[in-house]
């Protein structure tokens, strides 16, 4: 099973990460460990938003759709449970 993500940074509400794996968790821990450059700032992260899917092409492909303009509109508008 892979997953495709969106992460809240507790510290600044607004802003997010989106990303995928295979490992959620492991992943959250070392996003909120500073292990990965480009959400060392936002520490601590909590997990907004997350979808399974079969195959690691699916949970990429959804990953690079939630980063376009029209992915970031749907999340905030169907996956995202509080507004930013």
């Amino acid at each position: 099973m892979f997953y495709a993500y969106i992460l809240r940074s507790e510290l600044h509400p607004g802003r997010l990460y989106h990303g995928h794996t295979s490992d959620l968790r492991r992943r959250l821990m070392d996003h909120n460990s500073g292990d990965n450059v480009s959400t060392r700032h936002g520490r601590p992260w909590v997990i907004a938003w997350y979808g399974a899917f079969e195959t690691e092409a699916a949970a990429m492909a959804f990953e690079r759709y939630l980063k376009t303009a029209s992915g970031k509109a749907f999340s905030r508008k169907r996956l995202l449970l509080a507004p930013l």
